[in-house]
């Protein structure tokens, strides 16, 4: 066993030490990473034109998966070439898939 060296300073003693992570900082890292993402998904606009139309961010995304959802069903069927048609009916928006099976 190695000698302890005597009257080091505080900043001899602490040159080599390294702090072993711990669960709250992982805690604390995932917390931060969450904040950041939550900025980062909010800083999110939509193009000009459609934010001119009353579509937000969240109106946006959710019209967005529901056409992807679309789109693979159709997929699934078979289908090609997939476009849309938009059509006002009253106070409604209809959007039609066009495509070939």
């Amino acid at each position: 066993m190695s000698k302890i060296p005597k009257n080091l300073t505080d900043k001899d003693m602490l040159r080599d030490w390294v702090e072993e992570e711990s669960i709250e900082d992982t805690f604390q890292q995932a917390e931060q990473a969450e904040k950041a993402r939550a900025k980062a998904a909010a800083g999110v606009e939509p193009p000009a034109n459609l934010a001119k139309a009353g579509f937000n961010a969240p109106l946006m995304d959710e019209l967005g998966r529901t056409l992807l959802q679309l789109r693979l069903e159709l997929a699934q069927k078979g289908a090609t070439g997939v476009t849309y048609k938009v059509k006002r009916d009253g106070e409604s928006v209809v959007i039609t898939p066009k495509y070939k099976i």
